[in-house]
């Protein structure tokens, strides 16, 4: 396949994308790397668009080294790592690709509350390590009557929540507003988690959310509750969460994402067996990566050809 336009500004890639949302990439867009503009500053100059993912940094340093730059297309739903803010009064347009990985993030976020309440990836090391002719596993919890507890409905928790429901769940949430929605709504995180037995973040990232899920949340959780971070790492203060863990206040965790990606091996988060940990994974299925990848290469040409982009944030 050529790329849509031969004649398109060339593109600067940050990050490195699954092989075949790569595939896809190189098929449409004519990128380069940061080191090929370090080497070229002709090439620096004629850089019309970044294709990223939302999991890396791009600061105003580089938009300031960009002078033809007009479009920030970033591979997933957040954009907190972009400065949205900056970009707009230089007049360039930033992008996401929502909806698209709302069903994997739900799916994975089902997978971790049975991960945990099941205690899935102890029961395959007692199976792996002999245990299991030694004697029966420890008995765990049903999901089945449990309340689960949303921060931030809004398309990713709408898909939990709808997920939920079958297994006999009741559903509450929080955040900003009430929603028309058939759950009961709390206005604080602190009163929904003291209502919660499973209390999950899918909030938006940011300063207005950061570290929203605080030591006073997970007290009120209690000893009993679960934690589930599926939202960006920055929303639940890790400190306080290692400490709550330590001191029994909350029963478990289970975390997609962390407040510094990679987690070394060597955090405290590691220690814990009633903690299941996953490495920003929630989007991470064939399917939804190649649909991402698709449509960011989509948010380039139409805003380099037409001026308009298909799913601006700004």
């Amino acid at each position: 396949m050529q790329h849509d336009d031969l004649t398109l500004p060339p593109v600067l890639q940050i990050g490195e994308f699954p092989a075949i949302a790569q595939a896809l990439l190189n098929e449409r867009l004519t990128l380069h790397s940061l080191a090929d503009i370090d080497a070229d500053d002709a090439l620096r100059a004629r850089i019309g668009a970044i294709a990223t993912r939302s999991n890396y940094d791009i600061d105003i340093a580089l938009i300031e080294r960009l002078p033809s730059l007009r479009i920030i297309a970033t591979s997933g739903v957040g954009f907190d790592r972009i400065p949205v803010e900056f970009a707009r009064e230089r007049g360039i347009v930033v992008t996401n690709t929502p909806d698209l990985l709302n069903a994997a993030v739900a799916e994975l976020t089902i997978g971790l509350i049975l991960a945990l309440l099941r205690q899935l990836p102890l029961a395959d090391r007692y199976v792996r390590e002999g245990m299991w002719s030694r004697g029966a596993f420890p008995l765990g919890s049903s999901l089945a009557g449990k309340r689960a507890g949303i921060v931030g409905m809004g398309r990713i928790g709408k898909e939990i929540a709808r997920r939920l429901e079958p297994f006999g769940t009741e559903i509450a949430y929080s955040g900003r507003t009430r929603q028309s929605l058939p759950f009961e709504w709390f206005a604080t995180p602190v009163e929904l988690a003291r209502w919660s037995d499973i209390l999950i973040a899918s909030c938006p990232g940011g300063s207005a959310t950061r570290h929203l899920i605080d030591a006073a949340v997970l007290d009120a959780l209690g000893a009993k509750g679960l934690l589930v971070n599926i939202a960006r790492g920055s929303v639940v203060d890790e400190a306080a969460l290692v400490a709550a863990l330590q001191r029994k206040a909350i029963a478990g965790a289970a975390l997609d994402v962390f407040e510094h990606e990679p987690l070394e091996a060597g955090s405290p988060l590691c220690t814990f067996d009633e903690v299941v940990l996953a490495p920003h994974i929630g989007s991470a299925t064939h399917e939804t990566r190649l649909a991402m990848a698709r449509l960011t290469a989509d948010n380039i040409v139409s805003f380099l050809t037409t001026g308009k982009a298909l799913t601006p944030v700004c």
